[in-house]
């Protein structure tokens, strides 16, 4: 076999064509790169197509570079054969583009640019944050607690389970104006996807943040395209092919619409400073996985009940430019003057019919305390920042954990609520299984003060005592009764076992639902339908339940 060197000007152009053709087909369908300049994975592509090309005219024999003098000792040259300069100068040429593009859109030439990405205004925590009087529609579970739940519901649907796992991205949604988090199910391997490929996957776990519960929800039609699937079902190979010059994120959220139809939401990205700098969301493909079918959204078009459209880690990014880089790069790197950033982690808050990241700001040269906190909203991007000084996120955990240090409970990371007035954190406190055992506020201005309870209504009542107790509120201003109070006659009775313990609803002669834990007031049990019943309770936004505090039976 001839030698590349040797090979005849037709047959180097025929192998040029052929491997190049095949190099550039099969590559891209494996590592799907967006065709866009603008993309620096686009230009690493780039050179491996270019030299798929041009491998064959990157040797010459040295005879013929040579004729009259052949310097056996050249550098260029490898076993007889000499390096074309100038085929390897194309070949490199992308990889010099990406250096050179990546240092002349970095911070260190573009500092103030970065730090202008976003706008954030300044508010009153008090005047933003609605009081909370309950806590009962806030998302306190974690992303870990989430999986637990939904692995142990799909371990109740038997035939699921040795075909379809649970996908480990939850996405936090608003779901009728109710936190749920959300994942569909995965093919567990290609084997199961080969033997399933045909019916698809057949639905997706809800789990309820609020009462620590999940439900798997079967779909009418399944999901033909997910991120476990091969080939043409790949849902980022479906998304490459069906939009070639987007630069998609890594942050890809399922969600459900108000009629529980599933939908993927994929972020596209574009650089703020030319040419790789400052990725930030420019639009939103909202993908059905059912059909295949999809729409391009600008991201000020976004339907409203989508959720997540900007990650939280590119939310803490961004402020974190913002907060490092408008003092200059240098700035950031010695002197730090009036340098701000985010805590390593964040949570979710639901204001409205949006949800929003929540995580504190500390300053650069000291984070043993928040100088404030900012939400950022997951669909639009809007910033507001709140300077409320205090314990840090994790400082408040350890604050939460050291009141019940002889059970070894581990405190979730926090959400934030606005209770009379003041800001303070709330949290879950988990056992070793990763059941929740306990809640817990703490007040950020006053560490401190810090309540626990085993629900969130004796919760409220036990946090507010504390804050006459330490005068942060006037006395008062709280009512003499934390709870409604209601006489019903008992029409039907329903129980439910959750991880081990049992919900009880009480339904009155209205229709009304009134739920109670077993291990809150355990005599609850012996009552039967037709009692009458004195109830004391807290009426909560979710699906219009009330929350049992104290029931006694009435004596006719």
């Amino acid at each position: 076999m001839k030698k590349l060197g040797s090979m005849s000007k037709k047959g180097k152009i025929i192998l040029s064509v052929v491997s190049g053709i095949l190099f550039t087909a099969i590559s891209f369908y494996i590592a799907l790169p967006p065709i866009n300049p603008m993309a620096p994975e686009f230009w690493s592509y780039l050179m491996f197509v270019i030299l798929s090309f041009s491998y064959p005219f990157l040797f010459k024999s040295a005879e013929d570079s040579h004729p009259k003098k052949i310097r056996q000792n050249s550098r260029f040259e490898f076993n007889g054969r000499r390096l074309n300069k100038l085929t390897l100068l194309i070949t490199v040429a992308p990889i010099i583009v990406l250096i050179l593009g990546s240092v002349i859109s970095s911070e260190v030439f573009n500092a103030r640019k970065y730090a202008s990405v976003i706008e954030v205004e300044e508010a009153v925590f008090a005047d933003d944050m609605k009081e909370s009087d309950e806590v009962t529609n806030i998302a306190l579970m974690d992303s870990d607690s989430a999986r637990y739940l939904g692995n142990k519901t799909l371990g109740k649907v038997s035939h699921m389970v040795s075909q379809y796992v649970v996908s480990d991205n939850y996405t936090q949604i608003n779901y009728k104006y109710t936190p749920k988090k959300v994942a569909n199910l995965e093919h567990a391997d290609f084997f199961k996807w080969f033997a399933n490929m045909d019916k698809g996957v057949p639905g997706y776990v809800m789990v309820d943040p609020v009462n620590n519960s999940a439900e798997y929800m079967e779909l009418k039609k399944p999901l033909k395209y997910v991120q476990s699937a091969f080939f043409g079902d790949d849902l980022m190979r479906k998304l490459r092919f069906d939009y070639p010059t987007k630069i998609f994120d890594d942050f890809i959220s399922f969600e459900v619409d108000d009629e529980g139809n599933p939908y993927y939401i994929i972020t596209c990205l574009k650089p703020k400073i030319f040419p790789f700098g400052a990725m930030d969301v420019c639009e939103a493909v909202i993908f059905d996985p059912c059909t295949g079918e999809s729409t391009l959204y600008a991201v000020e078009d976004v339907p409203a009940w989508v959720d997540a459209v900007y990650s939280g880690d590119l939310a803490e990014q961004k402020y974190n430019w913002f907060g490092t880089l408008k003092g200059g790069f240098i700035n950031s790197i010695i002197g730090n003057k009036d340098c701000k950033q985010t805590t390593d982690n964040y949570g979710y808050i639901v204001i409205g019919d949006d949800v929003w990241y929540f995580t504190g700001v500390t300053s650069v040269t000291s984070d043993e305390s928040n100088i404030g906190f900012i939400i950022s909203n997951a669909r639009t991007g809007e910033y507001k920042y709140y300077p409320v000084v205090g314990a840090e996120e994790y400082g408040a955990m350890h604050a939460a954990e050291g009141i019940v240090q002889e059970k070894g409970y581990k405190a979730s990371f926090p959400s934030l609520v606005n209770v009379s007035g003041q800001a303070t954190y709330i949290m879950v406190l988990k056992d070793a299984s990763g059941y929740v055992r306990l809640y817990a506020l703490v007040n950020v201005e006053h560490p401190s003060v810090v309540a626990t309870a085993p629900n969130q209504i004796d919760l409220m009542k036990a946090y507010k005592e504390l804050l006459v107790e330490n005068e942060l509120i006037d006395g008062d201003k709280l009512p003499e009764n934390q709870l409604l109070a209601a006489d019903i006659t008992v029409t039907d009775i329903k129980t439910y076992t959750v991880d081990g313990n049992t919900v009880i609803y009480f339904v009155d002669e209205s229709g009304v639902y009134y739920k109670g834990m077993l291990r809150d007031l355990e005599q609850m049990i012996f009552f039967e339908i037709g009692d009458k019943l004195h109830i004391e309770y807290s009426a909560t936004d979710v699906d219009n339940i009330r929350l049992i505090g104290s029931v006694t039976e009435i004596k006719e």
